[in-house]
Formats: structure tokens, sequence, C-alpha cells
């Protein structure tokens, strides 16, 4: 799905107050922490709580091996200021029950208010469609979730209505709203007048 410039870990995304890139061994205790946080961790489908450094070593090195197959995208978003601290993941994986790949994200709750989340989802939204022949992206939240439909619809995303979908890591299936993004409403946003997302005008690849 991903071409060879974003399959190696030298790839970078850099917005106005970003980095997103790969996650790495040494992210785990922040991982840890920050997606260990029962506020995090139970709106997300596959991060238990609570969450052990042995599940998140092996979520490291599986984000890592789809990133290299290009399967997936799986970024760390750090503050350019400390590219080496990682306060979150944004995420496109495949989906094979749905229209096309789903777009995931967490964000440390000490960082939440700021407009960080929306920036990296715009960012890895700018990447998939910008780096692959994709025609959809697919999300979703929780009903309960609003602060995540929001960074959604900031994005371009069009709500789809409401579904049950599998959550294992909270015990079970959860409603969520679902939204999808195709390639020409992104190529509409993008080509409209004040339609780029408050902080995400600048985005760069860096291979090297």
């Amino acid at each position: 799905m991903f071409p060879d410039l974003t399959r190696d870990d030298v790839f970078r995304l850099e917005t106005r107050r970003l980095w997103l890139r790969w996650p790495c061994a040494a992210d785990a205790e922040a991982i840890v922490a920050l997606a260990g946080d029962r506020a995090v961790s139970e709106m997300t489908a596959r991060i238990p709580y609570p969450l052990d450094r042995t599940s998140v070593d092996g979520f490291i090195v599986k984000a890592r091996w789809g990133n290299t197959e290009g399967r997936s995208i799986v970024m760390g978003i750090a503050p350019r200021s400390r590219p080496q601290s990682l306060i979150g993941i944004v995420a496109i994986e495949p989906d094979p029950g749905a229209a096309g790949p789903h777009l995931g994200y967490w964000l440390g709750a000490p960082h939440w208010g700021n407009g960080l989340v929306t920036e990296a989802v715009a960012a890895m939204v700018e990447a998939y469609f910008a780096y692959t022949p994709g025609q959809v992206l697919t999300s979703a939240a929780r009903v309960e979730n609003v602060a995540s439909r929001r960074v959604l619809q900031k994005c371009g995303f069009a709500h789809e209505g409401r579904a049950l979908a599998p959550f294992p890591a909270r015990g079970g299936d959860l409603m969520v709203d679902r939204f999808r993004l195709d390639r020409r409403a992104w190529q509409r946003r993008q080509a409209g007048p004040g339609t780029v997302v408050p902080e995400t005008s600048v985005l760069l690849a860096v291979h090297a």
C-alpha cells in the first residue's frame, strides 16, 4: 500500500509543531505511561488497561515490521522541539472489512486541548493521498468521544452513521461513529479557499 519512501525508519513527516516518525524501542516507557492512562486506553479498541511493557514492546515490533513491508504506516507523534519524546501515535492500517484502510490515533492526556492530534491526523491524511494511489480512508470514534469526532471532521472526514464495532481490549462490541474521506473530497478540500487545517500548512517528508 505504501511506497518505498515510507519503508525506511528515517522517514519523517514534519508540521509546524510536530515530528511524525517511526516508533522505536526507546519509546516504550512513554507509551506505557501515556497510552496506559485509562482516559486514553478506554477510548481505543486495542489498548488494554492496565497496559504492560511486554504488550508495548510487541506493538513496537509489529508497527515497525508493518512499516517496513509497506502494509501500514504507524508514526509516533513528537514535538518538533523534542523529536525523541513521543506523546502519541497516529496510524493508517489495512481494514479488509472496510472500503479503505483505517486511520487511528491517540494522544497522551497531558497534551490534549492544543490541536496537536488534529495537526498529526491532517499530516497523515496528506501523506496518504499524496504518496499512495489509495482512494478512501476510513476512521471511527466511540460515540462518547466528542473530541475525536471533531478531529476527524476538521480534517475533512464525513460522518457515515453509527454502528457496532469490535473493541477486543474493552471486551466486546461498542457503538461508534463511522467516518470516511475519499480522494475526490480531499482534492476539493485542498483546492478550496480557507480549507487548510490550522498549524498544518507546512508538511515535509524527509528521507535520507
